[in-house]
C-alpha cells in the first residue's frame, strides 16, 4: 500500500516537474533578442550640454542597456513597458570626439548601433543670429524653384494647389544671386523636417521625423550645402520649428514613448482655442485658457505635451542638434502661444547659454501689441521669461493693411507704434505686410500697385526688421490658403516667364522689385534706418512722417549725426504737411535731399517749420542735415 503511494506521489511529482519544464521552455521560445532600429539624436558633440537617447527598436524592457565608450557614462536609463523605447540620459563632460556603441543584451542576444559624438564647428560665421540690420525672406520651399536634384523619382502635383509642386534647397541655392540683388540678407525657410506619409503637407508643418530631411526638398547635405553657401555670401540661415504639434501620422502618436506624451489621444482629445486675451488676463480662471496650451491644432496634428520633462528634453535637444548640424543663425517658432511659457523659459535658457548670438523669432498671430508683448522675452510675466528675443510684429501688419487697403486713418498706425513701450525691445521687432498664411498684401488691395509700394516702403524704412515674403517684391496675387502659395515664376521647369532675371519680369513685376532693391539699398547705406531710433513727428488721416536718427539731439554742424526724414501720403491725391523742428530730432537742420527711390519734391524750410508736398500714393525719404 505504501509502494503504490510513493508510486503515486513520484509519478505526480514527474508530472510537475514535465509541466513546469514545458512552461519554462514556451517561456523561453517566446523570449527574443532585442533590437535597436533607431537613436534619437543621430549623433551628437563634445561640448554641447550631456544627450539623452531616445532609443527604439524591441524587446527593450528587461535588457541591459549600455554606452561604450572613453570618459561617457551612462547615467541611467528607462524603458517603456512595451519595449518599444529606452531612454539614456549620459555624461559627456570632458569626453572627446569618439564613435561609441550604445548596446542592449538579455539572455537571447544583443543589438548594437553606433553613435558618433563628434568635434563642435568652430566657424566664426557660425550661429551669428540676425537683428534690425537684417532684411529676412520667407521661402516656402515646395514653391520657390527646383534645383537639380539626385532623385527625380518624387511625384510632382504641379497641378494640385495643396501637392507636392517640386520646389528644393537646390533651387533656392541656384537663386542666391536673386536674392542678393532684392537685398536680403537672411533666408527663413519653411520647415524642413520630414512630413513622410502626411496628405497635403507640403507646407512642412505636419512632420513625423524630427531627424529625418523631407526627400522632397533633398538630403540633409543638401541643407547643409544651403547653409554653407548662404555664409559664404555673408548671408544668415533661419529654421522653422513646430514644438507645438505633430503630424498625424508619426509613430509616436500609435506608440508613444512614455504616458502623457501628448495632450489628450488620437480618439479623445480637444481643440485648440485661439483667442490669447484669457493667455494674458491674471483673474481669468485656468479652463480659460488652458485649451490654449493643451489642445490639438487640427484633428491631424496632435499636442505635445511640453510639461512632461521627457517631452521637453527631447524638444530642446532637438533644437540644438538642428542649429549644430546646419550652422544656423536663427530659430522661428511656429505657434508659439500654443506652448506654455515654462517651456520657453527652459528652451531659451539652453539655447542662448550654448549659442550665445543665435536669435528666435516666435508667431504670435494676433494684432493686440498687449497680447504680442506679453510673449516676448526680457521681462517677467506670471513668473517667467520666456526668453524670446523678438515676436513677429502682427500689430503692424494689421494696422498697415488697416491704414492703406481699407481706408483707416494713419493715427491709427501712431497708435499701434505709441504701445511700442510694452517691449523690452520693441527694435527687434520683425515687420511685415504678409506671409504664407495671409491673402498677398497685392490681392487684398485689389492690385494696387502704389498701395504694395507704399507697404515695402514703410517696413523698409520704420523701426525693426523687415520680413518679406517671397513674391511679394514683384507683386505676386493670391488668396487665402492655398491660393497665396503659387510657385515662383520661373523657378521650374515650363514656367511660361522667369522673374528672376530683370529680362524675364513683366513690366509690373520690374516696377515693384525696382522699388523694392531700390528701398532695401536705401536702408543698407543708412544704418539709422537699420538701427536707429524712430521720432514720429505727425500722423493724419492720410500722412505720416517720422524720422530715424542716431539721437534726438538734432543735427549738428559738422553732419557726423545722420539722420532720415521718410513722409508718406496714402490719400489719392497730392497731400502736404509743416512740421516744426525745434526741440525734436530736426533741430538745427536746414538740408533735405529726396534719396531715390523715393525721391519726391524738395520741401521748403522757412527757420522754423519744414513745409513738404507730397505726391498722391506716394513716399519721399529724405537725407537731412
Amino acid at each position: 500500500m505504501q509502494s503504490r503511494s510513493a508510486a503515486l506521489a513520484r509519478f505526480r511529482i514527474m508530472c510537475w516537474i514535465l509541466v513546469w519544464s514545458c512552461a519554462a521552455l514556451s517561456q523561453s521560445a517566446r523570449a527574443q533578442a532585442p533590437r535597436i532600429d533607431k537613436i534619437d539624436p543621430p549623433g551628437w558633440w563634445v561640448g554641447l550640454p550631456a544627450p539623452m537617447l531616445l532609443v527604439h527598436g524591441e524587446n527593450l524592457k528587461g535588457s541591459r542597456l549600455s554606452v561604450a565608450g572613453k570618459g561617457v557614462l551612462l547615467a541611467k536609463t528607462h524603458a517603456s513597458e512595451n519595449g518599444h523605447w529606452a531612454f539614456l540620459w549620459l555624461r559627456t563632460k570632458g569626453a572627446a570626439a569618439q564613435t561609441l556603441t550604445v548596446s542592449a543584451r538579455n539572455g537571447q542576444g544583443q543589438s548594437q548601433q553606433p553613435f558618433v559624438l563628434a568635434a563642435r564647428s568652430t566657424g566664426p560665421k557660425a550661429h551669428r543670429g540676425f537683428s534690425s540690420a537684417d532684411v529676412l525672406y520667407l521661402i516656402m520651399t515646395d514653391r520657390f524653384a527646383r534645383g537639380a536634384a539626385p532623385d527625380d523619382r518624387v511625384a510632382l502635383e504641379r497641378d494640385k494647389p495643396r501637392g507636392w509642386h517640386g520646389g528644393n534647397f537646390a533651387g533656392i541655392e541656384q537663386h542666391l544671386d536673386y536674392l542678393q540683388q532684392l537685398g536680403v540678407t537672411a533666408v527663413w525657410t519653411t520647415p524642413v523636417a520630414s512630413n513622410g506619409a502626411m496628405p497635403d503637407s507640403y507646407h512642412g508643418y505636419a512632420a513625423t521625423d524630427l531627424y529625418a530631411v523631407d526627400p522632397h526638398f533633398g538630403t540633409l547635405a543638401d541643407y547643409r550645402r544651403l547653409s554653407d553657401a548662404l555664409h559664404a555670401r555673408g548671408m544668415k540661415l533661419v529654421i522653422d520649428m513646430v514644438p507645438n504639434h505633430l503630424g498625424v501620422k508619426h509613430p509616436w502618436v500609435q506608440d508613444p514613448p512614455a504616458p502623457e506624451w501628448f495632450h489628450g489621444t488620437l480618439e479623445r482629445h480637444v481643440g485648440a482655442q485661439h483667442d490669447f486675451t484669457h493667455l494674458v488676463d491674471p483673474h481669468a480662471p485656468r479652463q480659460a485658457w488652458r485649451a490654449i496650451t493643451t489642445g490639438w491644432f487640427t484633428d491631424a496634428m496632435p499636442d505635445l505635451n511640453q510639461e512632461n520633462p521627457l517631452v521637453a528634453a527631447y524638444l530642446i535637444e532637438n533644437a540644438l542638434w538642428w542649429v549644430e548640424t546646419a550652422n544656423l543663425d536663427g530659430i522661428r517658432l511656429d505657434t508659439f502661444p500654443y506652448v506654455g511659457r515654462a517651456f520657453w523659459r527652459d528652451f531659451h535658457a539652453t539655447l542662448h547659454g550654448v549659442y550665445p548670438h543665435l536669435t528666435t523669432v516666435g508667431e504670435v498671430f494676433n494684432g493686440d501689441p498687449e497680447i504680442t508683448s506679453y510673449f516676448a522675452g526680457g521681462v517677467v510675466r506670471r513668473g517667467i521669461d520666456t526668453g524670446l528675443d523678438t515676436p513677429f510684429d502682427f500689430p503692424i501688419y494689421f494696422t498697415l493693411r488697416n491704414v492703406l487697403i481699407d481706408g483707416k486713418p494713419m493715427t491709427d498706425l501712431a497708435k499701434v507704434l505709441r504701445q511700442d513701450e510694452l517691449y523690452p525691445h520693441p527694435e527687434r521687432l520683425v515687420s511685415f505686410i504678409g506671409n504664407h498664411d495671409t491673402m498677398r498684401f497685392f490681392t487684398a488691395a485689389h492690385e494696387s500697385a502704389p498701395k504694395l509700394k507704399l507697404a515695402l516702403g514703410m517696413i523698409a524704412t520704420m523701426r525693426g526688421m523687415p520680413q518679406l515674403y517671397s513674391g511679394d517684391e514683384i507683386a505676386m496675387t493670391g488668396g487665402d490658403d492655398p491660393d497665396n502659395r503659387h510657385d515662383f515664376p520661373g523657378g521650374f521647369a515650363g514656367d511660361t516667364h522667369d522673374a528672376f532675371s530683370e529680362s524675364g519680369r513683366t513690366a509690373a513685376e520690374q516696377d515693384v522689385f525696382a522699388w523694392a532693391a531700390g528701398l532695401l539699398a536705401l536702408r543698407r547705406a543708412h544704418p539709422v534706418l537699420q538701427s536707429g531710433m524712430e521720432q514720429n513727428f505727425i500722423a493724419t488721416d492720410d500722412v505720416f512722417a517720422f524720422v530715424r536718427a542716431e539721437d534726438d539731439a538734432g543735427c549738428s554742424p559738422d553732419h557726423s549725426r545722420e539722420r532720415v526724414l521718410v513722409v508718406v501720403n496714402k490719400a489719392q491725391e497730392n497731400g502736404s504737411v509743416d512740421l516744426v523742428s525745434d526741440d525734436t530730432a530736426l533741430s538745427g537742420c536746414t538740408e533735405f535731399e529726396p534719396m531715390a527711390p523715393a525721391s519726391g519734391s524738395a520741401p521748403k524750410f522757412d527757420g522754423i517749420k519744414v513745409h513738404i508736398d507730397e505726391g498722391a500714393e506716394s513716399m519721399t525719404v529724405y537725407r537731412v542735415r
